[in-house]
């Protein structure tokens, strides 16, 4: 089998997330600025067999699309034609952010630790993914 990749996009730092080979377990992998995240895909899916991208689809709570979507538009657009060989599946990402802070504060992280950002974006893509695996059960 091959992994499964989440993308928790922002317009200046992405948090990326990946499965193990069995796609059992999710975990975070890294959270890279924006303006490298094509090239980042490109170097990884090259070496690792991944065989889809899920990407946080963030929607308003009256079930809307946000306006960062038109950012994410944009990337997935760039993505296909990069990669095209990788299908994308979306997933709905409300909350994600506050849950991987909350995360954080019940994993007993420090406060001055809970404040990084680049964190937290990692922590929302593993929320993401662990989310698509416990929905495909």
């Amino acid at each position: 089998m091959a992994r499964l990749m989440a993308i928790d996009f922002g317009t200046k730092r992405t948090g990326i997330a990946i499965t193990d080979e069995l796609q059992i377990i999710a975990s975070g992998l890294t959270t890279i600025p924006t303006k490298d995240l094509l090239s980042f895909l490109k170097t990884y899916t090259s070496e690792e067999n991944v065989e889809l991208f899920i990407v946080g689809e963030p929607k308003q709570m009256n079930f809307e699309l946000s306006e960062s979507e038109v950012s994410i538009a944009k990337f997935l657009e760039k993505l296909n034609k990069a990669i095209p060989h990788i299908p994308v599946k979306r997933v709905d990402e409300r909350f994600t952010s506050k849950m991987a802070f909350q995360t954080m504060i019940d994993s007993g992280l420090k406060k001055n630790k809970r404040k990084n950002k680049a964190l937290v974006d990692e922590i929302s893509a593993t929320i993401i993914l662990q989310s698509y695996l416990y929905n495909q059960q």
